[in-house]
């Protein structure tokens, strides 16, 4: 028997109530940039600067006493939070861990050096066991540096993609391919900023990530729309789409479920340190599942498109819209 997760045949109206879904985007992007200039995001080590240590104790020290024992080395901001290992809980080990930031030392490496000596000699005089899983330090320049090719790379990407769209398909497609990319990379820095998880170069990768991932799922989309233009030319072009979303949806739905199973996996079993790479990309699935059909699909419908493909267009840039890729 074939496990079938959608019927062969559907005739669902994704635009019948499509001022609601798209207002909801709208309203859910301008939430999370509210959210991101209020709270701001947790950026680490990579983006400010500083070190990083991870450790593991055989009971629970507790936050608070281990920032008392550290307060008086005198280092400047000391953030201690504790960390949650779901891989733990499964298997009913018992051990406590924490992640300990310390700020930037100048710009020399043996402050930092010597910062993270004088951490780890308090922390082996008050507690008993501890065990130092990680350590990281990155100076403020190379911080500096990361920030501004990160932002570069997303940028690119974005605009790369954009020219790729405009020359495989129309300008129409490729702002509303862009359009669904901008919309999911605001509602995971969104999240990002809300929960306060932290924000480092892991995370600009799963961006980047969920920039392919979602471009993907429009490609297709679009590549099916494109093939009913050309074969209808007077239909609805709302029931055009409709029809087109609907005879792609069992693949939709089949790739997002089937990568969302391999992430939750790796977000149980994989440890802390790519716990928030994974949350990046579960999320990230989730909204460019849903950017593919009622956002990039909802632009392109309102922009009005090509009905005829019979008769090529010269100013549309779609020289390269019979390539596979």
């Amino acid at each position: 028997m074939r496990l079938k997760l959608v019927k062969d045949e559907t005739h669902i109206k994704f635009f019948k109530h499509n001022k609601w879904t798209f207002g909801a985007s709208l309203i859910a992007v301008i939430a999370s940039l509210v959210i991101f200039f209020t709270n701001g995001l947790n950026y680490g080590i990579d983006f400010r600067g500083g070190t990083m240590m991870r450790i593991e104790s055989p009971v629970n020290s507790g936050v608070g006493s281990i920032r008392e024992t550290l307060a008086p080395l005198g280092l400047g901001d000391i953030s201690v939070t504790e960390v949650f290992d779901p891989a733990a809980a499964l298997t009913g080990e018992v051990h406590y861990e924490y992640m300990l930031r310390v700020e930037q030392q100048g710009d020399d490496e043996a402050a930092q050096n010597e910062a993270v000596a004088q951490v780890k000699a308090a922390l082996d005089a008050e507690f008993e066991g501890i065990i130092y899983l990680q350590t990281e330090a990155v100076s403020g320049k190379v911080s500096g540096e990361l920030v501004v090719n990160s932002l570069i790379a997303v940028v690119v990407a974005v605009v790369a993609i954009l020219f790729y769209i405009w020359l495989r398909f129309e300008w129409q497609f490729a702002l509303g391919a862009v359009a669904a990319l901008v919309h999911d990379v605001v509602l995971t820095i969104g999240i990002f900023s809300m929960v306060g998880l932290e924000f480092n170069l892991s995370i600009i990768a799963a961006l980047l990530t969920i920039v392919g991932y979602s471009l993907n799922d429009t490609v297709v989309v679009f590549d099916r729309v494109r093939e009913h233009l050309r074969r209808y030319k007077t239909k609805d072009l709302t029931e055009l789409f409709d029809e087109a979303i609907n005879e792609t949806l069992s693949r939709t739905i089949m790739t997002a479920l089937t990568t969302l199973l391999a992430l939750i996996a790796l977000y149980v079993l994989g440890g802390d340190v790519v716990r928030g790479f994974t949350f990046a990309m579960i999320w990230g699935v989730l909204v460019g599942t849903y950017s593919s059909v009622f956002v990039a699909s909802e632009i392109v419908l309102r922009l009005g498109v090509k009905r005829d493909w019979s008769r090529p267009d010269p100013n549309a840039g779609t020289q390269f819209a019979e390539t596979d890729a």
